[in-house]
């Protein structure tokens, strides 16, 4: 059986602590005996994991060439959520909803990134369309970490759809985009919310942007036009978690 590639030393020990028995095999180069590298090898072995040695040169070959830092696992590959099981998530959820939506974000460091933020940020999920948009590819997981096994990801087959469904269960959708008509730093964010952010360049699709009820922009006071979509997710993400950080604190509702 054939699995999907997990490589560096964050992403394959967020896969031995989550899914060891998803992990078809682990592969360590055998030359790297440093103190991380031991504790690696210990960690695999308590789960019942004996790594195969490899060269340098073998592990480069099979990720072509990636930072693997030593280190490659062949893990069972776990299907995306799609658009039921990511509303069944959203009503189990005790505390209010925080989706972070991706419109069209092709760049698997950008994808990995915004994960790795998600998941620092306590976000419920994120969503992403299922075409024309980066994946968990074995870049992706090493970028985001071991988020990508911490953070439920949806790919869904209409992004614009999804938002309608997301508005009926209770999510406020809000837009970030460069002509928004309210200031990031202005808008109530605190209620069951989903963030949404465009590619670079294009920024939010028009059925995306019919889809909100916030168009929110974040403040620009430089000479450069826009942000990297993982930063200003970054920001956005960081800003809904200043804002519900007294409700939570308290264990009060958030409305």
């Amino acid at each position: 059986m054939s699995g999907s590639l997990v490589f560096g030393l964050h992403a394959v020990r967020a896969v031995l602590e989550r899914r060891p028995r998803d992990v078809l095999r682990l592969t360590i180069v055998a030359a790297r005996d440093d103190a991380r590298m031991r504790d690696l090898r210990l960690f695999a072995a308590a789960q019942g994991i004996t790594p195969a040695a490899a060269s340098v040169e073998a592990l480069d070959r099979e990720t072509g060439g990636a930072a693997h830092q030593g280190v490659v696992a062949e893990v069972r590959p776990r299907a995306p959520l799609n658009e039921n099981l990511l509303l069944d998530l959203l009503t189990a959820t005790a505390e209010p909803a925080l989706v972070l939506v991706l419109d069209g974000v092709s760049d698997p460091h950008n994808l990995g990134a915004c994960l790795r933020t998600a998941d620092a940020a306590g976000a419920t999920a994120v969503v992403a369309p299922r075409d024309r948009a980066a994946g968990l590819t074995p870049v992706v997981r090493k970028v985001a970490a071991g988020a990508a096994e911490t953070v439920p990801f949806a790919q869904v087959t209409n992004l614009a759809r999804t938002l309608r469904d997301l508005k009926q269960a209770g999510l406020w959708i809000a837009g970030t985009t460069e002509d928004g008509d309210q200031d990031l730093y202005e808008a109530d964010l605190r209620g069951p919310l989903a963030l949404v952010m465009g590619a670079e360049g294009r920024g939010l699709r028009r059925l995306t942007l019919e889809c909100c009820d916030l168009r929110l922009r974040l403040p620009m006071r430089g000479a450069v036009a826009s942000l990297n979509v993982s930063v200003a997710a970054g920001i956005a993400l960081y800003e809904v978690l200043r804002q519900r950080r007294p409700q939570l604190a308290k264990g009060q509702p958030v409305r």
